[in-house]
């Protein structure tokens, strides 16, 4: 069990303190907005578990959760063809690297992942995997976001006498793009933010940094 967390101790972390007490804070910070707001139009206040279940908590996690899959995913496939050269979050661009390794020359080693010995479209599927995988999840969240947005919006405009609106509606209006477009700059600002201070700046003992007395100029973790 001491070397299970020992070995799994960063997604474990990152995990269980972090998110986990984010997503609570988000909850019981969610329901409070939620419940003034109500009690500002003269409606009943609604328990933990039908907080859970609405479309204002459901907006504004799917929000979240999409820029971040699309902000993976395309710095996933950025970093698979473009250079930054000096910083750790980079490939050489000058040499060869391993991460650029054909796959098929490794079919017979005992410990390749089974993709790999399989081929095929199997191992086509498999070498992209990661990249597609973020993309999958941001689709799905981009439509969550837009499903429990147009909830959101239509109970607001309920309790202030107004027509609803339809699915294709909420996509066209400046409310859904706005929403989305303002998690979006932030997560390339960070992204941005990563690659180029990782040129000057250091963290001893980080993988993503380059060791503390490297030169500027070279591009790498090392």
């Amino acid at each position: 069990m001491r070397r299970f967390f020992r070995e799994n101790a960063l997604s474990l972390v990152l995990f269980f303190p972090f998110f986990c007490a984010s997503l609570t804070g988000q909850i019981l910070a969610g329901y409070r907005e939620d419940n003034s707001d109500r009690q500002e139009h003269g409606q009943p206040p609604v328990s933990y578990g039908e907080y859970l279940r609405g479309e204002h908590f459901w907006e504004a996690t799917t929000e979240n959760w999409e820029s971040e899959f699309l902000q993976m995913f395309l710095y996933v496939v950025l970093t698979a063809f473009l250079v930054q050269k000096g910083s750790s979050e980079s490939k050489k661009p000058d040499e060869p690297n391993e991460v650029d390794r054909d796959p098929r020359l490794s079919r017979d080693k005992k410990d390749a992942p089974w993709p790999v010995r399989r081929g095929g479209v199997i191992l086509r599927l498999y070498e992209n995997s990661l990249s597609l995988t973020f993309l999958l999840l941001f689709l799905l969240t981009f439509y969550l976001h837009a499903v429990h947005g147009m909830g959101n919006y239509n109970e607001e405009q309920a309790l202030h006498g107004q027509p609803g609106v339809s699915l294709a509606g909420y996509l066209s209006s400046a409310r859904f793009w706005f929403e989305s477009f303002q998690n979006w700059q932030s997560e390339f600002l960070s992204i941005w933010a990563m690659v180029v201070f990782s040129i000057y700046l250091r963290q001893r003992g980080s993988p993503e940094s380059k060791p503390v007395d490297s030169p500027h100029s070279e591009t790498g973790s090392g």
